[in-house]
């Protein structure tokens, strides 16, 4: 009787909400890749509100950060290219492992005996080579798993940073007591920790996918520079295929955006606004409060609907989210409570949908080196803008984010395009 209860129990779980089923029923791969973001999100959430600040304290000024940005991208665009290769070689599991020690562990190590800019930038070129473990890491929780559930196992990917959020104020908290400089340097050395031990429990309990072992065998003792020279005509594929070339401006603009405010913000509320370092550490917690309330309820009833709904409702909100950042006034901190709602709303509604799109809208025989190529195209295309964002905020640190409203107006227009095409899944 108590085995029919619990059975009865858990399908009573599955059957509550399309989310917690899809968390419940996660095998294999993407089950170790979702159960083990939490491991990655907590310190990143810990250091993310105060990177800026901390860089700042230690002398690194506004051009400075604009500058680390750009050339941070630029050799993204290196490790995007190599992505695909290093994917397909060393294995999709390999692959993850071996450069998110590259790009995070060790980057966390340098940050937290950081003294001056040339420090920042040592671990930024580092830290660029998420790019591949980016393209690694997707193609493990993926290429195994079913596709209709991507929608929902991205969203529990961005639920799991959320939740990581409300760590966040052990952070805020550190650097009330001691100051920004120790307290980071101490959340640096937890982030390697924490990090890297969850690189070496996603290697162990994950296995190599199916169409890995197929690409391993294909390119085993193939010269790497023979494998890129295959790559023109994947590119040519890629630019003649439309739908792909929009995912890849799309990409370009909210990559543009969210460079921008993840490293902008901080100095224009603080600086500018009056708004105390600390409180840094609780505009995450609102943020992820709304975003999860949101995720389970709203865009849940929107889920049968076009991507483009969805996405286009949360273009208008992150538009007016920046316009009401822009607008106020220094020491008036009540309106940054209606930028956090509006911005968290409109994350919750096109970042999910944006992911999706990028795997649906892909070939799957080709998922690494078009993705490869995507991500390529989009980080070469995105990164003067982070030179053009320092410039600007060294001049009006109100700028960048005009320059934001902007680009999503663009976004927008896009998307309207996209009716326009022919997308073979339009849900």
């Amino acid at each position: 009787m108590k085995q029919i209860s619990e059975s009865g129990g858990r399908r009573g779980l599955m059957q509550s909400h399309p989310l917690l089923a899809t968390l419940v029923g996660l095998r294999g791969n993407e089950r170790s890749c979702v159960y083990t973001e939490p491991l990655w999100g907590i310190p990143f959430n810990l250091y993310s509100p105060f990177l800026t600040i901390y860089m700042y304290a230690l002398g690194v000024n506004d051009r400075q950060i604009g500058l680390m940005l750009s050339i941070g991208m630029i050799f993204q665009v290196f490790a995007a290219l190599m992505g695909g290769v290093l994917t397909d070689k060393l294995g999709r599991r390999n692959a993850t492992v071996i450069f998110d020690t590259l790009s995070w562990s060790i980057p966390a190590l340098i940050w937290m005996f950081s003294q001056n800019f040339w420090w920042f930038l040592a671990a930024t070129i580092l830290n660029s080579m998420w790019q591949i473990t980016n393209n690694s890491w997707t193609c493990l929780m993926v290429e195994d798993c079913d596709q209709s559930k991507l929608v929902h196992i991205f969203t529990w990917c961005t639920i799991s940073g959320l939740l990581a959020v409300f760590f966040a104020p052990a952070a805020g908290i550190l650097v009330d007591r001691l100051t920004i400089i120790p307290a980071m340097r101490i959340i640096f050395g937890l982030t390697f920790v924490m990090m890297t031990a969850k690189f070496y429990i996603l290697y162990f309990t994950a296995h190599e996918t199916s169409r890995g072992v197929i690409r391993m065998r294909e390119t085993k003792g193939v010269p790497i520079r023979k494998i890129l020279g295959e790559y023109k005509t994947i590119a040519i594929k890629v630019a003649k295929t439309p739908r792909t070339v929009l995912i890849i401006a799309i990409m370009v603009i909210l990559n543009i955006t969210a460079a921008v405010s993840n490293n902008f913000f901080a100095l224009y509320a603080t600086q500018n606004l009056g708004m105390p370092d600390a409180w840094l550490a609780w505009f995450p917690i609102g943020r992820a409060i709304v975003m999860l309330i949101f995720i389970f309820t709203v865009q849940t009833a929107l889920s049968h609907l076009s991507f483009r709904i969805p996405v286009l409702i949360g273009l208008v909100l992150y538009i007016g989210s920046q316009l009401i950042l822009i607008t106020t006034k220094p020491d008036h901190l009540l309106p940054l409570i209606f930028y956090v709602l509006l911005e968290a709303f409109a994350f919750a509604l096109v970042i999910p949908q944006k992911d999706a799109m990028m795997v649906k809208f892909i070939d799957p025989v080709e998922r690494a080196r078009i993705s490869s190529i995507v991500y390529m195209s989009m980080i070469a295309v995105s990164s003067p803008f982070g030179w053009i964002a320092g410039e600007l905020s060294q001049r009006d640190r109100s700028w960048p984010f005009i320059m934001n409203m902007i680009l999503f107006s663009l976004c927008f227009l896009l998307i309207v395009y996209t009716r326009r095409l022919k997308l073979t899944d339009d849900n």
